[in-house]
């Protein structure tokens, strides 16, 4: 090998052991959660300054390792090395995983999570399952799909410890997925492969707020990158079910089936894909034994009890009480209402326009809007769309998509709360308006370019 290759071979693994000391320190540092009900193999809480080293070491690795030229094998082998500390360590930045643990309960002990809630696990001898979850979600029902909730109630009954780990076990599975079809679609469109799988692969959101939280956000988006891949690729019944999977562990999911079915432009395919998409979602939910309870009002208005400063609608809506006498919660339930119906109306005009070579762009410009206008705008929803518009060529060059990661991966404190008070509202209201504006000047291109002929697996 030349000397002049050898350099930047050592620049780039340099810069690997330096993500992975980060990955470790904080992953070692972070405090823990649960309220001591759970108690890991070791001890958390090396202070903030050392969790948020390891946090700022993680992000540099990752933006110098975007500027070097990295093959597809180095990416998935740092991305190994980077979680590996992340799915040994106890959870960060959420207990969602606990509550998922708690309704994987519900439903072993033939409860429907989607009419109880984790409180009445107290009248069932599982106190020691309810004591980890958040005060906060403790009566509220599962906003999930019964796929995922199905599969968690296989491990209740074990240590709170090896049901995180199981858990983390089948998420990483959406991870595999990323690692597999994101440098594939990302291909099939055109763009380059690696810089996709650096995007999605190492990003510090992905990492921190899916990986060491052990939202299964991640097996979602696997399963979501995988349908659209597949359906470029000429398989879209395929592509549909996989989609449809998806949505039966989080609802969001079923955005990607009409954007396939309308770029695929072909009617007997779209009642095919319908009725395939019908017959998997019925299929779960009846081998789940949970049946079609799951789609209600709950999916819905179990995330609207966080009111975050970064929700376009609490923003508003607790702006405008600061100033006239109105009562902030109904104006944010009213404006809410509000933001997700644009939403939905932005997302049928991007439907409306979506052909094979816009498809991708216009599904994660859609599931962006979604995450942000939804009820609760979590920093790691945005993960949605960003996996897909990483794909597009174009867009993965773009220093906005940098910059939304690594905010992204920073909203969000170790201990799980917003890094932004309800009293900054004022500011991300000035943010969106700000946004918005630079957006409406902006002329969308209506061309894209053509697909590449099918990539090998």
């Amino acid at each position: 090998m030349p000397q002049s290759a050898v350099r930047p071979q050592r620049t780039v693994w340099a810069w690997a052991c330096a993500g992975l000391a980060g990955s470790i320190l904080l992953t070692l540092a972070g405090p823990p959660l649960a309220g001591g009900a759970v108690s890991w193999w070791f001890t958390g809480g090396g202070g903030v300054a050392v969790f948020y080293a390891g946090i700022v070491v993680l992000s540099l690795a990752w933006l110098a390792l975007g500027r070097l030229a990295l093959t597809r094998r180095q990416v998935w082998t740092i991305g190994a090395m980077w979680c590996l500390p992340l799915f040994l360590g106890a959870p960060l930045f959420s207990q969602d995983v606990y509550s998922y643990l708690a309704q994987g309960t519900l439903v072993h002990l033939g409860l429907d999570p989607y009419a109880h809630s984790p409180a009445v696990l107290a009248q069932h001898g599982q106190a020691h399952v309810l004591s980890a979850v958040s005060p906060f979600w403790r009566h509220t029902t599962a906003p999930y799909g019964p796929l995922f909730l199905w599969i968690v109630s296989w491990f209740t009954g074990t240590s709170l410890v090896a049901g995180v780990l199981l858990i983390r076990t089948v998420e990483l599975g959406g991870y595999v997925l990323l690692a597999a079809f994101v440098p594939r679609l990302a291909r099939n469109l055109g763009a380059d492969p690696s810089r996709a799988a650096w995007l999605v692969l190492l990003s510090p959101l992905l990492l921190l707020q899916l990986v060491a939280a052990a939202h299964n956000d991640l097996l979602m988006i696997g399963l979501v990158v995988a349908g659209v891949s597949l359906a470029i690729e000429r398989r879209v019944l395929l592509g549909i079910a996989l989609c449809a999977v998806a949505a039966t562990i989080k609802l969001p999911a079923a955005a990607a089936i009409p954007f396939i079915l309308v770029a695929e432009g072909d009617r007997r395919t779209a009642v095919r894909g319908v009725l395939m998409a019908v017959a998997v979602v019925v299929a779960v939910s009846l081998v789940s034994d949970l049946g079609l309870g799951w789609v209600s009002t709950s999916i819905f208005s179990t995330p609207g009890k966080a009111r975050l400063a970064i929700t376009p609608a609490t923003a508003l809506g607790w702006t405008v009480a600061q100033v006239v006498p109105v009562g902030a919660r109904g104006l944010e339930s009213a404006l809410g209402v509000v933001a997700f119906a644009a939403a939905l109306l932005f997302g049928f005009v991007l439907l409306w326009r979506t052909r094979p070579g816009n498809m991708v762009r216009y599904l994660g410009y859609a599931l962006i809007a979604v995450a942000v206008c939804g009820p609760a705008a979590w920093p790691w929803y945005l993960t949605w769309g960003l996996v897909l518009l990483a794909a597009c060529p174009g867009i993965q060059s773009s220093r906005a998509l940098v910059a939304t990661t690594l905010l992204g991966a920073l909203a969000v404190k170790a201990d799980g709360v917003l890094a932004f008070p309800l009293h900054t509202a004022p500011a991300f209201v000035a943010l969106y308006v700000a946004v918005a504006a630079v957006a409406s000047r902006r002329r969308p291109s209506v061309t894209a370019p053509p697909l590449r002929p099918i990539a090998e697996s």
